[in-house]
């Protein structure tokens, strides 16, 4: 019998388990609806959508995909920001028993046929802004269709008259020409009817495949089940009693393309019958202006989040009482930054953990209760924790560090095509390595002691170094780069490059970046060069990143000891 102390901090109405219904993810809306068929589900920019109208748009996706050929089983790439649409499609291809491929809108050309390649991706949703890259992406992959939408197509009357002119002057208007295997999605929309009934979808069928690094640093496509992700819903539904169904508004700001945010702020307001606030993308000044004036309740973000609204001048000239509920995760939670975010809200913030292999949330501070400085909290319900030996495997005591391993019904079912991977972090009795150090303590709540090994977070996005590497290492004045994550108060971490250049050769940090720029997502993009003679390295010659990263560590204690 596994002994499960924190189950003694689990606030008040807070089960140790539950029934997870046997549903379909696209019964979670389907289900809202029935309820509240007339409570709005979504708004955008001060266009509303009602329940009952985004399941009938939800049923014309399904209409469109399935006429232009899709079925079970096939891959549907979503690269979108939040936006109607994204949630449109995202359910729309559930009801086909369709395989959603959630992409990141940042990605350029090289990522994307790398994902689509991998993933089998045959169709394809995204913005008309993308219009280049995804043409050129069509050639190299397996897609036979595009559909493409604008911002301006679920915009209300007004601001929807008016953003042809703005985006024209921006110069960020697009004309989608007629080609085979090209569509536009107002056309699409005009056309379709709800005829088409929903596929019998098993609960261990997957729904998605949610690329990552995994605990290895090589992309993966994640497969989670309809039974994985409606579980994670209910599981963080489950940990905030408080929330009243169809009564919340959801801040719907962290991307719908990253697990944690299409759990937290898509598939828990859909089960809960919580408005999305959508917001494409985080504008402090636009990010006050919405809380002040749409009064969400429910905030999940990243510290990131969280410090720019603490440190915006001005901030206490908005009324940001109406946030009751904040997760934070992705990254490590300051509690400089937990104190002063609640002395402006009143909110409860509390830090949890999770990873895309877990759909993702697997632990959390209580919202109500002990909150430890510095821990990510004690395991959702019907989720076991512990730490193991990292060489033998065998359970570890209390306040000893090792592989933290969680189980529970929001655990992947493996990684796609990698069988081998698959083996390394799931064991045949349903446990997770999660590749992360940790400790319990005798109350059972967790802290991180170490991360995966080379991962940086910064801003909330996880960046695998080995693909910035990759990058470099194609400039033709590169001898040898290495990229670690250096500390950074505002982002968490930041990207640094380390680069040994060829003999003879000159080169500038400027020239680096922008070299950079333009293969790789913005995020990914280093922010800092140095150029160095040598690189350390062990005696086999693998670069030892931990001896860099430790000395920007140093430095940056350096600078802040003397208040730099």
């Amino acid at each position: 019998m596994m002994d499960r102390p924190w189950y003694r901090f689990y606030q008040e109405n807070v089960p140790h388990s539950f029934d997870y219904p046997k549903i379909p993810l696209y019964s979670l809306l389907d289900r809202t609806t029935e309820h509240f068929p007339d409570s709005v589900a979504m708004s955008f920019f001060g266009k509303k959508i009602r329940f009952r109208e985004l399941q009938s748009l939800t049923r014309k996706m399904a209409d469109i995909l399935f006429h232009l050929g899709v079925r079970k089983g096939d891959r549907v790439a979503i690269m979108l920001p939040n936006c109607p649409q994204t949630v449109i499609t995202y359910f729309g291809a559930l009801r086909l028993g369709a395989i959603v491929v959630n992409t990141n809108p940042l990605y350029v050309e090289r990522e994307m046929v790398h994902q689509f390649n991998d993933a089998g991706a045959e169709t394809l949703i995204t913005l008309d802004l993308f219009y280049e890259k995804s043409k050129n992406t069509m050639k190299q992959t397996r897609l036979k269709r595009i559909i493409f939408t604008g911002v301006q197509d679920y915009l209300p009357f007004f601001l929807r008259l008016l953003y042809p002119l703005k985006a024209k002057k921006e110069n960020q208007w697009v004309e989608i020409p007629k080609s085979e295997g090209i569509y536009r999605w107002r056309d699409l929309m005009k056309e379709a009817s709800e005829r088409v009934a929903d596929e019998p979808v098993d609960t261990e069928d997957v729904a998605l495949f949610q690329y990552t690094g995994g605990t290895t640093g090589v992309a993966k496509g994640v497969m989670l089940t309809h039974r994985n992700l409606v579980a994670n819903a209910y599981q963080v539904r489950l940990w905030i009693p408080q929330a009243v169904e169809g009564r919340e508004k959801a801040l719907a700001v962290l991307p719908f393309f990253h697990v944690y945010g299409m759990t937290t702020a898509m598939n828990l307001p859909i089960l809960i019958a919580a408005e999305m606030i959508l917001v494409p993308r985080f504008e402090i000044k636009q990010i006050l202006q919405t809380i002040h004036k749409e009064r969400p309740t429910i905030f999940p973000g990243v510290p990131t989040m969280y410090q720019a609204v603490n440190m915006m001048e001005g901030v206490e000239k908005f009324d940001l009482s109406s946030i009751k509920y904040c997760i934070s995760g992705a990254a490590p939670l300051p509690l400089e930054v937990m104190k002063r975010f609640k002395s402006l809200t009143g909110a409860k913030l509390v830090e949890g953990y999770g990873l895309t292999e877990a759909s993702p949330v697997t632990h959390a501070n209580p919202l109500e209760g002990t909150i430890k400085e510095g821990s990510i909290g004690i395991p959702f319900p019907d989720t076991d924790s512990k730490v193991t030996d990292m060489e033998t495997g065998e359970n570890l005591p209390v306040g000893q560090a090792g592989e933290l391993c969680v189980k529970g019904p929001q655990v992947m079912k493996g990684y796609w095509n990698m069988p081998d991977e698959t083996r390394q972090v799931l064991t045949e009795d349903g446990w997770l390595k999660t590749g992360d150090i940790a400790r319990m303590d005798e109350d059972g709540y967790f802290y991180i002691v170490d991360r995966k090994k080379d991962m940086i977070i910064a801003g909330g996005y996880n960046i695998y170094p080995r693909d910035i590497d990759e990058v470099l290492f194609t400039h033709p004045k590169v001898q040898d780069a290495v990229t670690v994550g250096v500390p950074d108060p505002y982002r968490g971490e930041t990207v640094k490059a380390f680069i040994v250049l060829k003999p003879g050769e000159t080169a500038t940090e400027e020239e680096i970046i922008a070299f950079c720029r333009e293969r790789l997502a913005k995020y990914k993009v280093p922010k800092l060069v140095e150029f160095r003679d040598e690189l350390p390295k062990s005696l086999v010659g693998k670069v030892l990143r931990k001896v860099l990263r430790e000395e920007e560590i140093k430095k940056y204690q350096k600078q802040q000891e003397s208040g730099e």
